[in-house]
């Protein structure tokens, strides 16, 4: 049985793959800024503020002693808001790198003690097409999902030697809490602008993790799949 951390597990695309694991018989480990309502006997939840780096250690503190070792890590959670350059306040910049940029950092960096035993250990880090579409409003958005990709590449070679891979995957607009606030024209603008037009669903993204988490994919490190054919 697989050990399955998952952050940001309480909503979104963290809940979809907290569900997904469990139904394919991993335990996870979730955890997120507040409770959960997700109920299995193969599943634990921890309230971490991802921004906190005390938390974040303490969490894996407390895995280290419980369970000892893991052999996934999907960092997932993430915010976004859509302003303009100009217009974009402090504090939500802030806030939006400290969550999408230094979360997942803190995350990786605590989680390889763990991971160095697994022997078939994953990170899958969650990046955007906002990245290569360079989409206008979501210029900090962008800039921090280009950020965890730079980090996914050097985590790979960094953590290659300990049998880490580390690769993320970008997913084309799916209907979320992390979209509820867009335009709908906007919405559509950006689904027109992929090949693939339409939205993406719970599917699409388990099937590039499932992919990357897989014993087979020890070759495959260092990688960034955006979904809706955009490159």
């Amino acid at each position: 049985m697989r050990r399955v951390v998952i952050t940001g597990a309480t909503r979104g695309i963290g809940l979809m793959l907290a569900q997904h694991y469990l139904e394919r018989g991993d335990e996870v480990i979730g955890c997120g800024r507040t409770p959960s309502s997700l109920s299995h006997p193969n599943y634990t939840h921890r309230c971490v503020d991802v921004t906190l780096p005390d938390e974040v250690d303490e969490f894996f503190d407390e895995l280290s002693g419980r369970v000892g070792r893991i052999d996934a890590l999907i960092n997932n959670a993430g915010i976004a808001s859509m302003n303009a350059l100009a217009l974009t306040p402090q504090e939500t910049a802030r806030r939006i790198v400290d969550t999408n940029v230094l979360g997942p950092f803190w995350f990786t960096r605590a989680s390889v003690r763990l991971m160095r035993g697994s022997g078939t250990a994953r990170i899958v880090n969650f990046t955007s097409v906002a990245v290569p579409l360079c989409l206008e409003g979501e210029a900090i958005y962008a800039a921090s999902k280009s950020a965890v990709e730079t980090l996914t590449r050097i985590a790979a070679r960094e953590l290659a030697p300990f049998g880490i891979t580390c690769n993320a995957v970008g997913p084309s607009p799916i209907q979320t809490g992390l979209v509820a606030g867009v335009p709908p024209q906007k919405m559509q603008a950006l689904i027109a602008a992929q090949p693939i037009r339409r939205w993406a669903v719970a599917e699409d993204v388990t099937n590039i993790v499932d992919f990357f988490l897989k014993p087979e994919s020890s070759m495959v490190t260092g990688q960034v799949i955006y979904l809706g054919g955009v490159a």
